[in-house]
């Protein structure tokens, strides 16, 4: 399954409820919570490049699966950690926050809980 493209969030839920829980500023959870990010994957194998645009802020992750890799939080902390990939799902656990990323035809579901409070995310292929 090749991630490869660019997606741009088209929805999510419980945006506010989990930012405050990972210790995201209210003013910052203000911000962030109308920007439709835009994600663009390139994937090669098992090699991710991934670049989230959110605004003005730009996020660069770079892995490869099984291996381990630094990614920073939302907050910007960084963390090391190992991405799993398994069919067309990818899995990653950053500092308590769990992430499960489904790829489905030309949507991107990425789920991530944290504390018992889950935010989900549903982005759409736009190239």
């Amino acid at each position: 399954m090749d991630f490869s493209g660019k997606y741009q969030l088209e929805s999510h839920e419980n945006f506010e409820a989990f930012m405050k829980a990972v210790g995201l500023p209210d003013d910052e959870i203000e911000k962030g919570k109308d920007i439709k990010s835009i994600s663009e994957i390139h994937q090669d194998g098992v090699d991710f490049k991934v670049t989230v645009t959110a605004g003005t802020k730009v996020v660069l992750y770079s892995f490869t699966v099984g291996e381990e890799c630094e990614l920073e939080t939302f907050t910007g902390e960084k963390a090391k950690s190992v991405v799993q990939m398994d069919g067309n799902k990818l899995t990653v656990c950053v500092k308590g926050i769990e992430s499960l990323t489904e790829l489905n035809g030309d949507i991107i579901t990425n789920i991530l809980t944290f504390d018992g409070i889950v935010y989900k995310r549903l982005s759409r292929r736009i190239s």
